[in-house]
């Protein structure tokens, strides 16, 4: 087997990161360091593939996030949010921000190639994370820069950030729980995404802690929209039995959940408790106002982008991967007394 940049990072003790730049003689890998890789390169017998043979010494000071997209038009406020938090930080340590956006699929990969090899950023932030995640084995693979916003299955060797989505979701099965509810129902993301397998962890966790037992056909996946949200509610409310208790798996889908319910006579709060997760700016604002998960979504931005940062000029990360602890918001959605307001993280 072909001896890889992992293998020598392994060996000398460096990151991955740091041994591509040291084989692409990059001014701020240090002499010593740079001797130190090219000589257990030469001893294991490293031969550089194509893309390591195009990491070239010019750096472009522009870092890039290519934004999965399902559709023509791209207003998810919670990455306006994160995008935010991703170019401030930048902008201070005099850093460009090059969004790009591209539909998850066969050609995704291959947007991801295109910027690595042709050096048109110097690193990149890899968002909504898969269970089994082909862009992250691709820049592990090259060595190319990158932080991640999520976590994927296997073997955690990249810095990353993310929130405790199984925690909070949890958190929202106890608490429509302690109002009496038994009849739940979750609008789900996709499959893939990791978000989706530690969101419906706590959902299990938490109903198994309450003693109810979720009939697995009050599950409906749906697509992280409000448009998506309405359909799935619509469905769950066409059933004979409806529920009582509706958790959205992101916000976006919790609000269009509560306009399904009020085109059908509902009163959201009173004859349904709906609940969603991220804490988007509109949900403090939504009729009525949602109860949901906190995340710092702003912040969050920031931290990726100053991971990335110090990656890209070889400074130490002093924690590689982290987990935030969530924050749950009671608002009138769940038909509960509204817990004091969280002000949103902002520039």
């Amino acid at each position: 087997m072909a001896v890889t940049i992992k293998d020598i990072a392994q060996q000398t003790g460096k990151s991955i990161t740091t041994v591509s730049r040291a084989l692409a003689d990059y001014d701020d890998v240090s002499p010593a360091t740079k001797e130190l890789v090219r000589r257990v390169a030469d001893e294991l017998g490293y031969v550089p593939n194509t893309v390591a043979r195009s990491l070239q010494k010019r750096r472009t000071d522009i870092i890039g996030l290519i934004l999965p997209t399902f559709g023509p038009r791209f207003s998810d406020p919670f990455f306006s949010e994160f995008l935010a938090g991703v170019g401030n930080r930048a902008a201070e340590s005099g850093y460009d921000l090059l969004v790009s956006t591209q539909a998850p699929g066969d050609g995704e990969l291959e947007a991801y190639q295109r910027k690595v090899n042709g050096r048109r950023v110097d690193g990149l932030i890899v968002v909504r994370t898969r269970r089994n995640d082909a862009r992250i084995d691709y820049l592990r693979e090259t060595g190319f820069p990158f932080v991640a916003f999520g976590r994927t299955e296997g073997v955690l060797d990249y810095p990353l950030v993310d929130e405790d989505s199984a925690l909070g979701t949890r958190m929202l099965v106890e608490h429509m729980a302690a109002l009496g509810h038994r009849q739940f129902a979750y609008i789900s993301p996709p499959a893939e995404l990791m978000l989706t397998h530690y969101r419906l962890q706590g959902l299990n966790e938490g109903l198994a802690d309450a003693d109810i037992r979720l009939d697995p056909s009050r599950i409906v996946t749906s697509d992280l929209t409000q448009r998506g949200g309405f359909r799935a509610m619509e469905e769950l409310l066409d059933r004979p039995e409806r529920p009582t208790a509706v958790i959205g798996g992101n916000d976006l889908m919790a609000i269009g959940a509560m306009s399904a319910a009020q085109h059908r006579g509902l009163a959201v709060g009173r004859d349904i408790a709906i609940a969603g997760f991220d804490d988007i700016p509109m949900a403090e604002h939504a009729h009525p106002p949602l109860t949901t998960v906190h995340q710092p979504i702003y912040q969050i931005g920031g931290m990726v982008s100053d991971m990335l940062i110090k990656l890209l000029l070889d400074e130490e990360i002093e924690r590689p991967q982290i987990v935030l602890q969530p924050t749950l918001v009671v608002r009138r959605s769940t038909g509960a007394e509204p817990t004091p307001l969280l002000k949103h993280d902002s520039p």
